[in-house]
């Protein structure tokens, strides 16, 4: 039976607290596109994009004005690209180049899937595709790229995590005069999901069907005026009410991921109902913690808050839909989150203090701008920190820091759009280089024996 007093709050929680779907992406295996011939696998690569995602934008605008739901991005995730050039060989930016082309062709907003899993060594393609990512990056608009470096099951690749602290200086490098987007748009992986939706991290999954729907769900500002309301409330009052208010944001994205998914005639993955920040007012993880009862993000206590916090939005996601994936929980980008911000600028929020958050939250150090000449070594370090959390743990961790060529500690980079402001945060730059270039692979840890 339809409830009024529910319809009203659901318009409210979109109108005036900004609910909205984050993003509809259509994941795309591009496994039967492989072929020896670069430039063949690349002709079937484009017509299977454009084939499958015709109609994806517009399907997603007419169930925006249909239903009166912001949809404010259209993606596209794809099976990693080394995979296709382990079969052809050749030059990878070819690759890189038509599935930008693509993206533009069917007016998604990014495409992810350049990527290359290397959690437990290099198979052929592999060590190719991730040296070709500073270029790929900077020659590219909308294309995405991730590089899975470790997981439980295979501990971490330290060979793949010293290349990828080049990687990621190099990207930026390359385009410190076109907004540093290299580094903005790749993420390195520790137990990398395989039907994450957001960006720069999507790929599709070796083992997700030819076509599927994957929707992500966005609402911090609805979490934060829940806990307005209730501002003497005990702390399982607190997680309760996330936990309801959770219940009721994801029950809007399983809505139009089913509609979606009916309209296009490709299956229903998942619904990921992460709480993703944006720069707007009102759209903050960081005025969450804050509204539970800190002075500022963090604070003493803010890990015990954020853990709270993840722990309910999962229990009432899992109640409203029986296909939850991706990555599902709290965001903490520093440049997208106007609270982390603050937090930032204040000195309240180092670092390290960061670190310690992504051990109880989703991904990891995310939109994270340090200094200009932070060396690969220490940011190969971070992401090494940054695994081994993960790893332990078994939870996906992530790092997509941003070295901001030119400017120190203390000073702020202007990404623009949904990317923000970031104050550049300082790094311990003790050097790591000689544990960081003895190479090999940290063994997975003893809870991966669970068979």
């Amino acid at each position: 039976m339809i409830n009024t007093k529910d319809i009203l709050e659901t318009i409210n929680m979109i109108q005036e607290e900004n609910l909205d779907i984050r993003t509809i992406t259509m994941g795309i295996s591009l496994l039967d596109c492989a072929d020896s011939d670069i430039d063949r696998a690349c002709g079937r690569i484009y017509d299977k994009i454009c084939r499958k995602a015709e109609k994806l934008v517009e399907t997603g605008e007419n169930i925006e004005k249909e239903y009166g739901i912001p949809i404010i991005n259209k993606r596209i995730s794809v099976t990693p690209v080394s995979m296709l050039l382990g079969a052809s060989g050749g030059d990878p930016i070819k690759y890189a180049r038509t599935l930008d082309k693509a993206a533009k062709t069917v007016g998604v907003n990014f495409l992810g899937g350049y990527s290359a899993l290397v959690h437990k060594g290099f198979a052929s393609g592999d060590e190719a595709l991730i040296k070709s990512i500073p270029e790929a990056l900077a020659e590219t608009e909308r294309l995405c790229s991730s590089v899975n470096i470790g997981s439980t099951k295979t501990g971490i690749n330290m060979d793949a995590v010293k290349l990828m602290g080049e990687i990621v200086l190099e990207s930026a490098i390359k385009t410190k005069d076109n907004g540093l987007v290299g580094p903005s748009k790749l993420v390195v992986f520790c137990n990398a999901p395989e039907d994450n939706p957001f960006m720069a991290g999507a790929f599709h999954g070796a083992g997700e069907p030819d076509c599927v729907i994957n929707v992500g769900v966005s609402g911090p500002g609805v979490v934060r005026a829940a806990l307005s309301k209730i501002p003497d409330a005990d702390i399982t009052e607190v997680a309760d009410t996330v936990k309801k208010t959770a219940f009721k944001i994801t029950r809007v994205g399983q809505l139009v991921a089913s509609v979606a998914s009916e309209r296009l005639g490709v299956p229903f993955g998942i619904v990921d109902l992460s709480l993703a920040p944006t720069p707007a007012v009102g759209d903050s993880v960081a005025h969450i913690l804050e509204e539970m009862g800190l002075e500022q993000c963090g604070a003493c206590g803010t890990t015990a808050c954020l853990a709270l916090l993840n722990d309910a939005v999962k229990k009432g996601g899992v109640m409203a839909s029986s296909h939850v994936g991706g990555l599902s929980g709290a965001f903490i980008p520093v440049s997208e989150d106007a609270g982390m911000i603050d937090a930032a600028r204040s000195g309240s929020l180092l670092i390290e203090k960061l670190e310690a958050m992504t051990a109880v939250c989703s991904v990891g150090l995310d939109m994270i701008a340090i200094p200009g000449d932070t060396s690969a070594e220490v940011i190969a370090a971070i992401i090494a920190d940054e695994a081994a959390i993960g790893m332990v743990n078994s939870k996906t961790t992530a790092v997509r820091v941003i070295p901001a060529i030119g400017k120190k500690d203390g000073e702020e980079i202007n990404f623009g759009g949904l990317f923000g402001v970031s104050p550049i945060m300082k790094v311990n730059t003790c050097s790591p280089a000689k544990f960081i270039n003895r190479g090999g692979r940290i063994p997975a840890p003893l809870q991966s024996l669970k068979n």
